[in-house]
């Protein structure tokens, strides 16, 4: 009898020195913090860095990812912000078939992701998780809410099985288990945020049927305060070529080509950015750029057509893949250096910004694999006042881009090149031009209706939609 007693007694003290020492500390009502979940790149994951700033401004976040670029100065420098890394996965893992590999990666993340979240951060009210990716994020995230008292906010930029579905193909048998995993998991948030009406409609809808209690609010993507116009009463300014020069000094050094397009004064710079993935297809700029050298009638007195300096910026697994194409275009004269020049980099956020805001037109391939989701590629474009041309074929295109007012659709590359000879062209009109208005008249129709977008800012966007859901309070304005 003593022994049992014993015993018992030995298990009680036991469970207690597991609840008290092991058992993840819980949420007590204290301070409203937040925990913001980046499951990859968190310098290039723009919108949640924007969600980081935006909380860090009224209260404590901690930012968690893996942190391989530079974030925004003003979020980076905050007192407010704690860093939370996560560990990638080992070499050795990485470097294995995607069979093999794959699995061991999630594996890898899972038991990373768990031991960060209940035992490496402190709790917090809320865990903001970013949805794709969607495993392991939902699985864990909702695991370790129930643990630490904390409660749920799923941020959906687009859907994690349809993105895998471009990747491997729709029938691959990986699609319909990672479609069952997000449509199960993603029920279980406490609220949502969905980056376009059409994705809100869509999530209430089966087969995800998002619970009405769940709170789920639309967030329009809208620039932080970094992407602004010129300030300048004219375009371009005086002093573009210089400044273009400087901010592509590391990406093109020597470059003879790119020194004599910027110093000319008639060559129209575009500029495009990529994440470097199949949901991209940039055949279809090398496609444009070369029906441009085609098909564009040479001027009467030069013999040169107007030139253009296209820039790439961003970084991804297809960037070598397309640096290949071009160079081998450049070589056949398909792109003659001396009129067409396209040229890759990846440039630090406040370069970029303001490369935006001096270049004559955007240009955007984003396809969206689910249909109802938005480029923030576009988003930053506009905040920087740069009209685009957009690929449309896709049902929330219109949620973002108003053609003929922001900028212009198209959908094939016979259409790009069309909109390129169109806009890009500052000669004398010709009777197509008539038809739409004039290249230099449209294009500067288009610029005036992306710098009032520009007006539309992410800050007033949070305050109303955000942080009522987090419970933060509202954010002193400075008289």
């Amino acid at each position: 009898m003593a022994l049992r007693v014993s015993l018992m007694g030995g298990a009680l003290l036991a469970f207690t020195v597991f609840l008290v020492l092991v058992w993840p500390r819980r949420y007590r009502g204290r301070k409203p913090t937040v925990q913001v979940l980046v499951l990859g790149d968190v310098g290039r994951s723009p919108r949640m860095q924007y969600h980081a700033l935006s909380i860090a401004q009224r209260g404590h976040v901690q930012l968690i990812g893996y942190y391989e670029s530079d974030l925004l100065d003003e979020l980076d420098q905050h007192p407010r912000l704690t860093k939370v890394p996560l560990s990638p996965a080992p070499a050795i893992v990485r470097k294995l078939p995607f069979i093999i590999g794959g699995p061991l990666k999630v594996i890898w993340q899972i038991l990373d992701l768990f031991l960060t979240l209940t035992y490496r951060t402190r709790p917090a009210k809320w865990l903001l998780v970013q949805n794709p990716p969607s495993i392991p994020t939902l699985a864990i995230a909702a695991l370790v809410v129930g643990l630490r008292g904390t409660r749920l906010l799923i941020d959906w930029h687009n859907y994690g099985w349809s993105i895998l579905a471009g990747t491997r193909g729709p029938q691959h048998p990986f699609v319909g288990v990672a479609k069952s995993y997000e449509t199960v998991f993603g029920r279980l948030g406490d609220a949502h945020l969905a980056v376009t009406a059409a994705m809100a409609a869509q999530l209430r809808a089966a087969p995800y049927s998002l619970p009405a209690a769940a709170n789920l609010a639309v967030l329009h993507d809208r620039p932080a305060d970094l992407f602004q116009p010129v300030d300048s009463s004219s375009f371009p300014p005086t002093n573009r070529g210089p400044e273009i020069a400087r901010i592509l000094a590391d990406a093109c050094k020597d470059d003879t080509d790119v020194g004599l397009l910027i110093a000319n004064k008639n060559t129209r710079v575009l500029v495009s950015s990529t994440s470097w993935t199949p949901d991209e297809d940039f055949q279809l700029l090398l496609d444009a750029l070369v029906q441009y050298v085609r098909d564009v009638p040479a001027d009467r007195k030069t013999g040169r057509r107007p030139p253009i300096l296209a820039i790439i910026t961003g970084k991804g697994p297809q960037k070598a893949m397309y640096e290949r194409k071009l160079a081998q275009l450049a070589a056949d004269g398909q792109l003659p250096p001396i009129e067409i020049a396209v040229r890759t980099a990846f440039l630090p956020m406040r370069d970029y910004a303001r490369l935006l805001s001096l270049a004559d037109l955007g240009v955007c391939l984003h396809m969206s694999s689910s249909g109802v989701d938005l480029p923030m590629k576009v988003v930053d474009m506009f905040g920087a006042g740069l009209p685009v041309a957009a690929y449309s074929a896709y049902e929330s295109f219109g949620e973002l881009v108003r053609d003929g007012e922001n900028g212009r659709g198209f959908t094939t590359s016979e259409e790009l090149a069309a909109l390129l000879a169109r806009l890009l062209d500052t000669r004398a009109r010709v009777a197509d031009e008539i038809s739409h208005g004039g290249g230099q008249d449209e294009l500067d129709h288009l610029r005036q209706g992306a710098r009032h977008e520009s007006t539309l800012r992410w800050p007033e966007e949070w305050d109303r939609i955000v942080a009522p859901i987090l419970g933060l309070p509202e954010l002193k304005k400075d008289k």
